[in-house]
């Protein structure tokens, strides 16, 4: 028997490798010599840097660079694929909201600088091909900090640099790119992005997501305008530059970013993490298909990555199954979808702390996957 396992992390709980091991343990209790491929999963946030890197036998690299605060330092980690000069980036690892303090969230002080440290680090350790993962920002730049860690020139003016933030939009008059890294050119970029937000206006970067980065009413609307402005001094660099292309308000304008001043594509998280991994290369000849998430709802059904891997098994008439943490009651949505059946972990009442621990997480996942293959020798239908 061959059972592929692409499992996402369980938020808080298991990382994707630790929920797949656990799976793993639990079917080989029962099928001793099953052979079990893990495939790491992610859906382009939280763990694609880690998903893909293990995936696809990569390395880890860690340095220190410009948080979302002007003058504080975090350590980002991101990985390096030697063998095809890719480096695998999360933006939210020195740009994410979890690193700004509630007090301390405000989007005209908060820069994507850091981001574009790691890219520069990147490029001096050989990458060309850069995987990045934009959700979780704290940011509501435009992408600006990041494009000046790139050599990008701001001017006001008086020819002056422009401050970090959102806040410096403000006093934005030039663009300069004379003193772009000249690598940058030959670097080409895959934007996992699964917003369709345009930079500016009633569905722009600032409206729907500048509440949740500390914006008031009043910020709103002036990020809104300096983007605007900004997006017409942008085509003085790229004519081509779009800021109503769905995706381009992603991460605070991020994305409008990397479309208009890098080599980029954006793309759907999940589509990218399935076919860097070459999940379906290992599904083909498999019997069983197993995968899941933390919670599975009615939102899984909608792009999320469970469904993105039922798809792919659904192409080779395989059979899938799905673990989670829990699931609801219109969960019933992903047997609509691929999903032929699934299962809660949890094994007693417990409180949400004692579920989400590691260790207990682990076992349950663990006697499940036990108990599953355990009905499936049963009925005989797998030898």
């Amino acid at each position: 028997m061959k059972v592929v396992i692409a499992i996402d992390s369980f938020k808080g709980s298991l990382t994707s490798l630790e929920a797949a091991n656990a799976i793993k343990s639990g079917i080989l209790k029962v099928y001793e010599n099953a052979d079990v491929v893990i495939s790491p999963l992610a859906d382009g946030g939280e763990g694609t840097t880690y998903a893909l890197t293990k995936g696809m036998g990569g390395e880890f690299r860690k340095l220190n660079v410009c948080g979302p605060l002007e003058n504080t330092k975090v350590e980002a980690s991101y990985g390096i694929i030697r063998s095809n000069k890719t480096a695998i980036i999360e933006m939210s690892s020195a740009a994410g909201i979890t690193l700004v303090d509630e007090s301390k969230k405000n989007p005209l002080y908060t820069t994507t600088y850091g981001v574009g440290e790691i890219i520069q680090d990147a490029i001096t350790q050989g990458c060309r091909n850069f995987i990045v993962g934009i959700g979780g920002s704290a940011t509501n730049d435009g992408g600006i900090g990041m494009l000046q860690a790139l050599g990008y020139e701001f001017l006001d003016k008086d020819n002056k640099k422009i401050s970090l933030g959102g806040i410096g939009l403000k006093n934005l008059e030039r663009i300069d790119d004379s003193k772009v890294i000249k690598e940058l050119k030959n670097c080409n970029f895959k934007i996992a992005c699964d917003v369709t937000n345009p930079l500016c206006g009633e569905n722009g970067c600032s409206a729907v997501f500048g509440p949740q980065k500390g914006a008031s009413k009043e910020m709103i609307v002036s990020l809104d305008e300096w983007l605007k402005k900004y997006a017409v001094l942008s085509k003085k660099i790229n004519p081509k530059a779009d800021e109503n292309y769905p995706g381009t308000g992603a991460a605070g304008g991020l994305g409008f970013a990397f479309l208009t001043f890098t080599n980029a594509k954006l793309a759907s998280g999940i589509d990218i993490v399935l076919k860097e991994t070459k999940l379906e290369e290992k599904i083909i000849d498999s019997d069983i298909v197993i995968t899941g998430e933390g919670r599975l709802d009615k939102q899984t059904v909608m792009g999320k990555a469970p469904i993105g891997v039922a798809n792919i098994a659904k192409k080779y008439d395989k059979k899938v199954i799905a673990f989670a943490g829990c699931v609801t009651k219109d969960a019933v949505l992903c047997n609509e979808n691929g999903i032929d059946a699934f299962f809660p972990i949890l094994r007693e009442v417990v409180t949400l702390e004692e579920a989400m621990d590691k260790k207990v997480s682990i076992y349950n996942m663990q006697e499940t996957a036990r108990e599953v293959f355990s009905l499936i020798k049963a009925v005989g239908n797998l030898s």
